[in-house]
């Protein structure tokens, strides 16, 4: 009679977390059939489980158990005796180059063989046969939702949860904090319109359409941990902060050096006098452009794809503050707005003047500076602005305005006398020569200016 024990190769381990437990797998490739997934270990601590898999990759890759003898040894030490023998049993077969495994364990579907007519993709299989997000020919919506319940009545709690077939977890994997397994049973419930013995306290959802080209990926495929941000709270909304300390890393008073004029301003013709964008003013553009950055990608998340004028919230920091005509603008449009404050204030953080090249980078900069005078007021301690060199020209606004633009013409897209100016097409337009000001252009290069490194993605 054949063994129902075979010989395998591990091709990669991995975890599976739930809210008791995290398992270790390997991913095993059979030379007579489908790969297959077995249990490596079982515990209790999420970290552990990856500083295993972290582990079982480097013996895999390098086939030399030795190499990891010392974190092996202090992985070990900390877990129980079962999953550490295991562990270590895993790091030998690992290294070996094969893995003993029973014949059929939970074998993967393979995909099916592509036909003549259609190509086989060139990107490769996600884990376990999922795809990539740029695999997929259709649109994938986002929804992720956010309950907040305050328990009331826990004996009602947990008979409704009973009554669903639901079991609490075993005292030896339940902590003090939590002993008879609230969540376990709030999360049985949830999907009830009430959920018995508590009361509801916040209830969110956000939605968002994913875009390969704005960085995105599925949950599956995500290096990331998948954050969402919803609604702020009352208590949050309207506040403006400074970035953190450590976000402040531009020296500012060396890359907008000062100079003075040999003239020391006394020659009214003099040719080498001219304004200067100083360490202050660019400091205080700097934080205005990178607060703003952060708000439209807030804003961005909680709005997806709706019209601005319909979304349920009075709260909004950036886009209501933008022409009218871009609040029907898409969750990529939105995007690529806030990527416009990250642009002007990476050209600051380089020593480079804030020169917008494009209507998108007009606007940005028109907002920046409108809200840089206010970060001078209510200061943090610790803020270091105070300790730039002073100049006559700090917080010279209006000559911002002046001479960091080529043009205002995106400001008459607030005026109603100018209603249709936008269109290259409108003779008003024409006459002015004010070029294509339509949402969709914003983002279309000036003629005259650089083009920004396309590769350069989304800071969020």
């Amino acid at each position: 009679m054949a063994s129902s024990v075979s010989a395998a190769r591990a091709i990669d381990f991995l975890c599976e977390h739930t809210s008791s437990k995290s398992r270790v797998m390997a991913l095993l490739a059979h030379d007579n059939g489908p790969s297959s997934l077995t249990a490596v270990l079982t515990c209790k601590d999420p970290d552990h489980a990856f500083e295993a898999v972290g582990i079982l990759r480097r013996v895999l890759a390098r086939r030399d158990a030795t190499a990891v003898d010392d974190e092996l040894k202090a992985l070990t030490a900390e877990m129980p005796d079962a999953p550490a023998s295991s562990l270590r049993h895993a790091v030998v077969q690992a290294a070996s180059g094969t893995w003993r495994a029973e014949r059929g364990t939970l074998f993967v579907v393979p995909d099916p063989e592509p036909s003549e007519d259609e190509p086989a993709s060139q990107a490769p299989p996600g884990p376990m046969g999922h795809p990539r997000l740029r695999d997929l020919p259709g649109k994938v919506v986002r929804i992720t939702h956010l309950h907040e319940f305050h328990i009331t009545d826990e004996d009602a709690l947990l008979q409704a949860a009973v009554d669903r077939d639901w079991e609490p977890l075993p005292a030896s994997e339940l902590g003090d904090d939590d002993p008879r397994d609230l969540i376990g049973a709030v999360m049985t419930l949830t999907e009830d319109p009430d959920v018995a013995g508590t009361q509801t306290l916040e209830e969110q959802s956000s939605a968002e359409l994913l875009s390969a080209e704005d960085g995105d990926e599925l949950a599956d495929w995500s290096a990331a941990p998948v954050v969402t941000r919803f609604t702020y709270g009352w208590r949050l909304r309207g506040q403006r902060t400074r970035p953190a300390a450590e976000d402040q890393t531009p020296n500012f008073a060396a890359l907008f050096a000062t100079r003075d004029c040999p003239c020391k301003g006394e020659d009214e013709n003099c040719e080498e006098c001219g304004w200067q964008l100083t360490p202050r003013t660019a400091d205080l553009l700097h934080t205005a452009l990178v607060v703003l950055a952060d708000q439209a990608y807030d804003d961005a998340q909680r709005l997806g794809d709706q019209f601005l004028s319909d979304a349920d919230s009075t709260t909004w920091e950036v886009f209501d503050r933008l022409p009218p005509l871009t609040w029907t603008a898409d969750h990529r449009w939105r995007r690529r707005m806030a990527r416009a404050f990250d642009d002007l204030a990476s050209d600051l953080a380089k020593g480079n003047w804030p020169n917008p090249t494009c209507t998108a980078e007009e606007m940005a900069l028109h907002l920046a500076i409108e809200d840089a005078p206010t970060y001078l007021e209510d200061r943090p301690e610790e803020d270091d602005h105070d300790a730039l060199p002073r100049h006559e020209d700090d917080y010279s606004w209006d000559s911002c305005s002046d001479l960091l633009f080529q043009d205002h013409d995106v400001l008459m897209l607030f005026h109603s006398k100018f209603t249709g100016i936008q269109d290259p097409e409108n003779p008003v337009n024409q006459s002015m020569g004010v070029g294509d000001l339509r949402e969709a252009a914003w983002f279309t290069p000036f003629d005259n200016s650089s083009i920004r490194d396309p590769r350069r993605g989304f800071r969020r």
